[in-house]
């Protein structure tokens, strides 16, 4: 896990916003960047201390990243307003963003540069190492679940339709060699080598299971089990995969036939061909892909796997 703290104004709806974003596992409001210890929240509101109301967010790396989770923060805050978000005026309602690891500046700072072509005025979101942090008094923690229809100067819907994004550069593809010790010899066959394996009887064909399936060589997501049928062609059958950027397409031309090739984008792994003689109310599409080059994650360890962020494409809608 990594962490960022965030200033945005009243610390309830940025707590609350916050912690619906995939990939974030853990939000907790409190003050930071103040003098003295442990304030108190009457001490905050006077301002006399400096401290700013500020969120502690924990968050997984592997399933999302620093810049996105800034591009989140600013979806919700005026970076150009002093010490003023929403109905909340005052020094503790500054907007901020505190980190705990130098090199994380170089990313913050190059997230407020492109904010900034947004706004004719300056941008005065403060950018600085975290000083101190002081959690708030405990009915500040989860205030919105505990009072839904309490003050909130974010629209939390925003998050409701969230853009599944899976980074490539958190996948990267181990030698041949690597691949060669690490596969068994069916899926370096068919991964490395653009083998097939026999209908019927691979692994996947007929797993019925939630999940989601990754690729063999980096753990790349690549297809969700609810996107899965029984095409009756003994291979494990997809409409579509998780994303449309986690394959790509090649033209084969062996054994006297032209089909269109599919390949992982990490691992650049034969994966297997799609055709256009797939449901039609789901596309249309048939990606055939065999099981040597994949592997299958269960709905209950995606989150053990780093995989928690895309449960939403495996539960049913």
């Amino acid at each position: 896990m990594r962490e960022l703290y965030l200033a945005g104004g009243c610390f309830w709806g940025v707590e609350a916003y916050m912690s619906r974003i995939n990939g974030v596992y853990d939000v907790t409001s409190g003050y930071a960047n103040g003098e003295g210890e442990n304030p108190t929240y009457k001490e905050v509101v006077r301002g006399n201390r400096g401290f700013a109301e500020t969120v502690h967010v924990k968050y997984d790396p592997k399933q999302v990243s620093l810049q996105k989770l800034l591009t989140d923060y600013f979806r919700v805050i005026d970076p150009t307003s002093v010490n003023k978000q929403g109905n909340d005026q005052g020094v503790q309602y500054r907007t901020g963003i505190y980190y705990t690891d130098a090199e994380d500046a170089e990313v913050i700072q190059q997230a407020v540069t492109k904010e900034q072509e947004k706004y004719s005025k300056p941008i005065v979101t403060e950018v600085l190492p975290l000083q101190n942090y002081y959690l708030a008094e405990e009915y500040h923690q989860d205030y919105l679940e505990k009072n839904p229809n309490g003050y909130c100067h974010i629209d939390l819907s925003i998050l409701d339709e969230q853009e599944i994004v899976i980074d490539p550069s958190q996948y990267p593809r181990p030698s041949d060699q690597e691949l060669k010790e690490r596969l068994t010899d069916a899926q370096y066959a068919v991964a490395v080598n653009n083998d097939t394996e026999r209908a019927f009887s691979n692994e996947y064909w007929d797993n019925e299971e939630p999940g989601i399936y990754v690729d063999v060589a980096t753990g790349e997501p690549l297809f969700s089990s609810r996107d899965k049928y029984d095409s009756g062609c003994g291979w494990p059958s997809f409409t579509k995969p998780i994303i449309p950027d986690v394959v790509t397409y090649d033209e084969d031309t062996s054994f006297g036939m032209v089909r269109t090739e599919v390949r992982s984008r990490a691992g650049d792994i034969h994966l297997g061909h799609v055709f256009d003689d797939g449901p039609e109310d789901r596309g249309g599409k048939r990606y055939c892909i065999n099981s040597a080059s994949i592997r299958f994650v269960p709905l209950a360890q995606m989150d053990q796997e780093h995989y928690g962020f895309l449960t939403s494409v495996v539960e049913e809608k």
